[in-house]
């Protein structure tokens, strides 16, 4: 045994290493076969677990431990039993505990490390869930229920209004069938009652989207009278909105009165907007009365800017002047819950503070703030202009009150706007010197407020032409304050109104450069540019404002002057189009619209277009004489008349209209007389449609003598001058046979019979341009001064 004894080292002061090899005698396991005391423990009965008795010793019961001299023995646990792993009766005790590392009781010495259990294979295949199950089928179709829902609702929030329909419909057919399927199976408590709650809502909610009311209140009734649902009352709400879109006002109160009974007083925003809605349905029926009930329980619980403008709507409307006021009073000072004061202005050159500044100037909640003040003060403003009239003897008196009364809260800033206000009444009554001095007040208020009084103050002196005067106050309103757009545009109007469109065209556009979104800047720009035939630029400012307002009519029109002036009459009838399904009666531009087509070649939808305009406005000349002419170049001369009429009694001094009636007369001849007579059932009809038919023949035995005469003397001057036709005797032969038989009428073809010439008692009228239908209707004037006589009855 002593050879397991080590002895202490002699301590070596210079040896770094020195006590690296020591170690404790207990875990040297090299030489255990050949310590006797180990061996015998482990042959004999010192290594057996001891029979388990019913009392547990403690902690401190004795443990041998292995001795110094290399003897080892059996440790204890202290519940008396062998360690984990020990070798009892031949046969180890598997050592659970580490199991998890790859360890088990098949493991002998000499086997391999394999925790992962790689050696056994590949793992089996999981076992496949049966559908057979009736359980398992119902949880799928539920699973499904649900997808169709969310579906139905993506497809609403995407703006496809019908396949939400479809399928918040689906939804429902698999929820019956959900419902049928466990109803066989299981007890009716195990129904899912959110489920059925959930497709109904979402079946009528997509009804009313798709503006179906009737079913959407039917699926509303069924889920409302279903008493399992606890929360189907409140579903009223939706009930009377319905009924308040179908203009069905009393059940649409009787509806939100029941929804409000059943709502708790805990739901105090709730309760708050059914009452708004209760008001404003009794607005509707003229219960003014019931509505300002229901607006001043609102204003006493949660006052709000809708209830309080809506609570001096019904004041105004039954006329109390007081209540006015006071209503007025609340409403100013309703609680916006922000900041009055600009908390964004930095106090100091502080760069971190003035970045975070910067950074939260046009965050959400400053955008919300700014909104919030937006819409109070568009409340008040509307609400003073409003009652000012009525709350006193006159409006001007009425509006300073408002003013104090503006003055006296939150909003000072809105006391020079209803000054600025007052005088835009002012120029409505036509009242100009009041609203000079009026204006006139705020030259000595501060920039801003000096600088929209200057800009009004402009506009009025440049619409009653007083340039020098509206100059000098554009130009103070513009050394007020140079980023204001209003200003620099009048500024532009005023340089405009004196010839200086190039110096104009640049106040617009720094105007432009101060709000990208000023329309009047735009405009007054691309009108600038097409003085100064700069058309391309002009119908880039055109286009702009087109995209910014696409339903003005003034845009469209210059649109299309624009494209006539670049020479493409397809672009302008197309805006021309445009502009006429904004203004479907405006006789110049369906005027104009005849014109293009009739430039084009396109003369019925030439006439069609002059023909409304005549409708719209039948005492345009040019159109008038454009009918005319249209309907002599038809050959409907009776048709015409009515139009030449017209004009002799709008322009009773020029005779050349009282001549176009009575040429048009003269064209008719018999066949108008015929007609007339047919039309009257006159007996002298069978007599004129005789003499009618004779004209006719003369007519057409004329047109073939003038032929024949014509083609006769082409040939003789093809024969030749020497021979000139024959002697003189045939010539005069042939002269005779040509004259009329004796059962003939002579006729002569001179004109010097017919005079058609007058003097014009006013003198010389200036020509009109002579379109192709005058042209050819003068031209068969001069023809008719020869065929005058067949045409007219004996």
């Amino acid at each position: 045994m002593m050879q397991n004894v080590h002895p202490a080292p002699e301590s070596n002061e210079d040896d770094l290493y020195s006590g690296y090899n020591d170690y404790n005698p207990m875990f040297d396991t090299e030489d255990l076969e050949n310590d006797v005391a180990f061996q015998q423990a482990a042959k004999t009965s010192h290594g057996r677990r001891p029979p388990v008795t019913a009392k547990i010793p403690g902690t401190s019961s004795p443990r041998p431990l292995a001795t110094g001299f290399g003897s080892k023995a059996t440790l204890t646990s202290s519940m008396g039993r062998p360690m984990t792993g020990t070798i009892q009766d031949g046969v180890s005790r598997p050592m659970t505990a580490v199991q998890a590392a790859g360890y088990t009781k098949a493991a002998v010495r000499g086997s391999s490390f394999d925790p992962l259990g790689q050696a056994r294979g590949p793992a089996s295949p999981l076992e496949k869930k049966t559908s057979d199950s009736l359980e398992e089928k119902m949880r799928q179709l539920e699973k499904k229920v649900n997808e169709l829902v969310e579906e139905s609702c993506v497809a609403n929030s995407c703006g496809d209004l019908k396949l939400a329909l479809e399928k918040a419909k689906e939804a429902g057919r698999q929820e019956r069938e959900l419902l049928r399927q466990r109803e066989q199976i299981a007890p009716p408590e195990s129904i899912n009652l959110d489920l059925t709650y959930t497709v109904l809502l979402n079946l009528a909610s997509q009804y009313v989207a798709n503006e179906m009311y009737a079913e959407a209140l039917t699926t509303y009734q069924v889920i409302v009278k279903n008493k399992m649902f606890s929360n189907g009352g409140i579903l009223k709400v939706n009930m009377g909105n319905i009924y308040l879109k179908q203009r069905n006002y009393s059940k649409a109160i009787k509806f939100y009165r029941m929804a409000l009974d059943q709502i708790t007083s805990s739901h105090k925003q709730m309760r708050i907007k059914i009452m708004e809605n209760i008001g404003v349905a009794f607005i509707k029926t003229g219960q003014y009365v019931d509505a300002i009930s229901s607006f001043e329980e609102i204003m006493s619980i949660s006052p709000n800017l809708k209830a309080g403008f809506n609570l001096i709507l019904c004041y105004f409307a039954i006329g109390n002047g007081e209540q006015m006021k006071k209503a007025f009073k609340n409403l100013i000072e309703v609680p916006l819950e922000v900041d009055y004061e600009d908390k964004y202005i930095s106090l100091n050159d502080d760069l971190h503070t003035n970045l975070l500044i910067e950074a939260i100037k046009n965050d959400s909640l400053s955008q919300i703030e700014r909104e919030r003040k937006s819409l109070a003060e568009e409340y008040i403003m509307t609400a003073a202009k409003l009652i000012a009239p009525a709350i006193e003897t006159s409006f001007a008196v009425g509006y300073d009150w408002c003013v104090d009364a503006v003055k006296a809260s939150h909003y000072v800033e809105l006391a020079n706007d209803l000054e600025i206000n007052k005088a835009t009444t002012y120029l409505r009554q036509q009242n100009f010197n009041q609203a000079l001095e009026t204006l006139k007040m705020f030259e000595k208020k501060d920039s801003r407020v000096k600088s929209a009084a200057a800009t009004n103050l402009s506009f009025l002196y440049y619409l009653g032409n007083e340039l020098e005067q509206a100059t000098n106050y554009a130009d103070l309103a513009v050394n007020s304050d140079r980023y204001n757009p209003a200003a620099l545009t009048n500024k532009g109007n005023t340089v405009f109104a004196n010839g200086d469109c190039e110096k104009a065209a640049e106040f617009y556009k720094e105007a432009l450069r101060n709000d990208s979104l000023c329309t009047e800047a735009l405009y007054n720009l691309g009108l600038t540019y097409k003085k100064l035939n700069r058309i391309d630029e002009a119908l880039d400012c055109f286009l702009k404002l087109h995209a910014i307002l696409p339903n003005s009519a003034q845009v469209l029109y210059q649109l299309a002057s624009i494209y006539q002036i670049m020479e493409d009459p397809n672009q302008a009838i197309e805006w021309l189009l445009q502009l006429i399904s904004v203004v479907p009666t405006d006789p110049h531009v369906l005027s104009k619209l005849g014109n293009l087509y009739d430039t084009e070649g396109d003369k019925s939808q030439a006439f069609h277009y002059y023909c409304e305009s005549y409708r719209y406005f039948p005492s345009n000349i040019e159109v008038i004489e454009w009918l005319g002419a249209y309907y002599i170049d038809t050959q409907f001369c009776e048709k015409a008349i009515e139009y030449f009429e017209r004009a002799a009694l709008i322009l009773p001094t020029q005779v050349k209209w009282q001549l176009m009636v009575a040429s048009c007369y003269r064209r008719s001849g018999l066949r108008f007389l015929v007609r007339l007579c047919t039309d009257m059932g006159l007996k002298e009809v069978q007599e004129y449609i005789t003499k009618l038919k004779k004209a006719e023949k003369l007519k057409e035995i004329r047109e073939q003598r003038i032929k024949s005469g014509r083609e006769g003397s082409a040939r003789s001057r093809k024969d030749g001058s020497g021979d000139s036709g024959g002697t003189r005797g045939e010539r005069l032969s042939a002269k005779l046979k040509a004259l009329p038989g004796t059962s003939e009428p002579y006729e002569s073809s001179s004109s010097k019979e017919i005079d058609a010439s007058y003097a014009d008692p006013l003198g010389p009228q200036p020509e009109r341009p002579k379109t192709a239908a005058r042209k050819r209707m003068e031209e068969d004037d001069f023809a008719d001064e020869e065929l005058g006589e067949d045409l007219l009855p004996e």
